[in-house]
């Protein structure tokens, strides 16, 4: 198989080197424009409004209020041995995209220190400060990095304790918002309690474009090696339903699956790359009655 272009004709091989090539050149610069976006809603919006909305930067904004030091120079001393750890600890699932998103948030944030707009509404601050730091996370997100901090620390508490992703990130920025009260106000720690919130549904806007429980259908010949992926990867149960398709008249295999936001994410990644010929239906569902959701996850489980 050969392309056109004017009268040359490209090579089948050349053009998938050119394609790999071209993926992670888009996902840097992705990873790039979204550490850029996280490291501009801290200094527009969350800093001058004193809201640690958890993470890292949350941190940084507790020490900035009481030890006035640089938000910037305290984000990047913590996250050296936070990567560090987390190189050791998930080896090969810390990249060289989490080194560049890690270091780049503490850049902008010093690079836009002077910034001369600025909002201390805290009300305005959670609200644009929680979509600006959700948009940017989000993109980070596409492009398969991370900013590090509290995300690679939630990582490694799930890694080593078996809570779920939710939950790890949960604890770790729990600790983080409940220290706030002490230095600022109640008041303040509910606002950021709510620029959390719009954060978390803006990165499931920009990800997916979702609610938080997805109904997800795959059309597969290959029903065997999609529900090892299923039940490997994010150890949820499915359904099949034998299918036959309108416009081959081949038997074919509808499988249902019902996830989490973050379990249908991770379910896309995997299927792009192992089966990227699979038809897949992503469907937001509303409420979700059953095990795994409504009720625990495994019988006699206790939570």
């Amino acid at each position: 198989m050969q392309a056109v272009i004017g009268q040359e004709r490209i090579p089948a091989p050349m053009i998938k080197i050119t394609n790999k090539l071209k993926k992670p050149t888009v996902e840097y610069f992705q990873i790039i424009i979204g550490a850029t976006l996280v490291g501009l809603s801290y200094n527009l919006f969350l800093l001058p409004s004193k809201l640690a909305a958890g993470g890292i930067s949350g941190i940084s904004t507790i020490l900035f209020e009481m030890y006035a030091l640089s938000p910037a120079f305290t984000q990047f001393l913590i996250n050296i041995p936070i990567f560090i750890i987390g190189w050791l600890a998930m080896g090969s699932d810390f990249s060289w995209k989490t080194l560049v998103g890690t270091f780049w948030v503490p850049f902008v944030i010093w690079l836009t220190a002077d910034i001369p707009y600025t909002v201390t509404n805290p009300l305005l601050g959670a609200i644009y400060g929680g979509v600006i730091l959700g948009a940017g996370l989000g993109i980070v997100y596409k492009g398969n990095g991370s900013t590090g901090g509290t995300a690679a620390i939630a990582q490694i508490v799930k890694k080593f304790t078996g809570l779920s992703s939710g939950y790890s990130q949960l604890f770790v920025d729990g600790v983080v918002v409940i220290s706030s009260i002490i230095v600022f106000n109640l008041e303040l720690t509910l606002f950021a309690l709510m620029c959390i919130y719009i954060t978390s549904k803006t990165i499931d806007v920009v990800q997916l474009r979702t609610s938080a429980t997805k109904l997800i259908m795959i059309i597969t010949e290959n029903e065997d090696k999609i529900q090892q992926i299923i039940n490997d990867e994010i150890d949820r149960g499915l359904t099949k339903v034998r299918s036959v398709g309108g416009y081959s008249n081949e038997d074919k295999t509808m499988i249902l699956c019902v996830t989490e936001n973050q379990e249908a994410i991770q379910l896309r990644k995997i299927l792009q790359k192992e089966e990227p010929d699979t038809f897949v239906i992503f469907i937001n569902a509303s409420e979700i009655l059953g095990r795994g959701f409504s009720l625990d996850k495994y019988y006699g489980q206790k939570l």
